[in-house]
């Protein structure tokens, strides 16, 4: 150990980065966590899930005061929006989680170096004037905004999803470039809070790699809500004079272009793996096409002692996924059996309602082999009747002849907490019938779960 500073050197304190730093301390190796920002937590605590989520679930209560919801319920209210103090309790939230991650550090003995970190060798980083050599190096750097070519972002007229947390009014059109997670629930919360929001999607359907037919009525039930979509439409130009900006869009097919005028322009077409200024070429690593990571089954680098998880690496992006890796790339270093089941992570977009789903979208399975479906309509939930929540409907995917559940797709107001279920269950190779007959509480939401895997073969009983 003499000539290493460190048994574990992770870089980045994301999600991954700062789950991996924690369970290599608690696996008894002296770890150290480099990150260049004020705070840990990476952009999911700072600028992304966390911050998001506040803003989604203060701007639901609004909307259900505003819209009428509440009234239908006997609460006769007028509400009056209050964006600095929405703002703060965001804030708030991610003061709180930030300063949580760094007081585990501490309890942990987890070192954090500030600064940005640059490969001088296969085992050396430098951070600032430091020098730091470490036994294993693990890079856990995330990702970061896919800028729109030749559109810049303001973080005023023209914001990227950093940007459109923090508006300090709201704008009274907005145009959101991108129909995927991001774009949806972000455009969520402003239109409940008042703008007229328009989503421009290149694709013909919204939430690209989500089940078709979620996508599909998905759609519709955010259009009722007020949401604008221009499908199969791609933007070709964005000029900024003063605070307004003006969009060229036009058919992705080719054809008459037309301009939208908007306040807020949200550029949310995706997200690339972070790996600029780490000069992977000393360390004698290099990135695929896409930008990524190389790694095997551990999360191993073609490099020896260098492993690499989350966003900068093949698979979704998700800060779950990114987790569960950091806890296995540990237990690899520590000499561990540490894996990560790719198949069942699950999706969550925290729109209202939620939409989830884990495992195979139905055109995916039905590309391997015979399936067989069930389907269950929330309008026929008695806890979602009870909660005037009609919307929706859970899937569930079985292989016709095993009958073991291959993917699971619901929509729901409680989507995201349902679908651990659907994740668990598929983790154990259940089968339809596994979930069909096993007993749940009366009346929740997930009883829709139970009733589709009912329908799988033909027998629900409240439809």
């Amino acid at each position: 150990m003499a000539d290493y500073d460190f048994d574990v050197l992770v870089i980045g304190s994301g999600p991954g980065g700062y789950v991996a730093a924690i369970r290599a301390a608690q696996l008894g190796l002296k770890t150290g966590c480099v990150e260049s920002r004020e705070t840990l937590g990476g952009t999911c605590l700072n600028v992304g899930c966390i911050p998001s989520k506040a803003m989604l679930h203060a701007s639901e209560f609004y909307d259900h005061a505003a819209n009428g919801m509440m009234a239908k319920m006997g609460i006769k209210v007028t509400p009056e929006l209050d964006l600095d103090t929405m703002h703060g309790q965001r804030k708030d939230a991610v003061k709180q989680l930030t300063g949580g991650i760094e007081f585990l550090f501490k309890k942990n003995k987890v070192e954090w170096i500030k600064g940005h970190a640059a490969f001088t060798a296969a085992d050396t980083v430098q951070v600032g004037d430091r020098s730091v050599r470490a036994k294993n190096i693990v890079i856990a750097t995330g990702s970061s905004v896919t800028p729109l070519p030749g559109v810049e972002i303001d973080q005023k007229v023209v914001v990227d999803s950093t940007g459109a947390l923090e508006l300090p009014k709201v704008p009274e059109q907005m145009v959101v470039i991108g129909g995927g997670v991001i774009g949806l629930e972000l455009g969520s919360v402003w239109r409940r809070l008042g703008a007229k929001v328009t989503v421009v999607e290149f694709l013909d359907q919204i939430l690209p790699g989500f089940d078709g037919e979620v996508r599909k009525e998905s759609n519709k039930i955010l259009k009722k809500q007020g949401l604008e979509f221009k499908l199969s439409t791609k933007v070709t130009g964005v000029t900024v004079k003063g605070d307004k900006a003006t969009l060229t869009v036009e058919p992705a097919a080719g054809g008459a272009a037309e301009t939208i005028e908007a306040d807020t322009v949200l550029v949310s077409i995706g997200r690339k793996p972070n790996t600029d200024g780490l000069a992977l070429d000393k360390a004698g690593l290099g990135t695929n096409q896409r930008g990524q990571i190389e790694i095997d089954h551990d999360f191993r680098t073609s490099v020896p002692g260098i492993w690499a998880i989350g966003d900068v690496v093949p698979g979704p992006m998700l800060a779950h996924k990114a987790e569960d890796e950091g806890i296995a790339v540990a237990e690899n270093i520590a000499g561990q059996h540490g894996i990560v089941n790719h198949d069942v992570i699950p999706s969550v977009v925290y729109t209202w309602p939620e939409i989830a789903g884990v495992g195979l979208t139905e055109e995916a399975a039905k590309e391997r082999g015979e399936v067989k479906v069930g389907k269950f309509p929330m309008l026929a939930n008695s806890r979602a009747k009870t909660n005037h929540e009609p919307d929706g409907f859970v899937k569930v995917i079985a292989d016709a002849k095993t009958d073991r559940v291959l993917g699971v797709w619901c929509i729901a107001s409680v989507a995201g907490t349902m679908i651990a279920q659907a994740a668990q269950a598929m983790e154990f190779g259940a089968t339809s019938e596994d979930i069909a007959y096993t007993c749940h509480a009366h009346p929740t939401h997930s009883e829709a779960i139970k009733e589709a895997a009912m329908a799988v073969t033909g027998k629900p009983i409240h439809v």
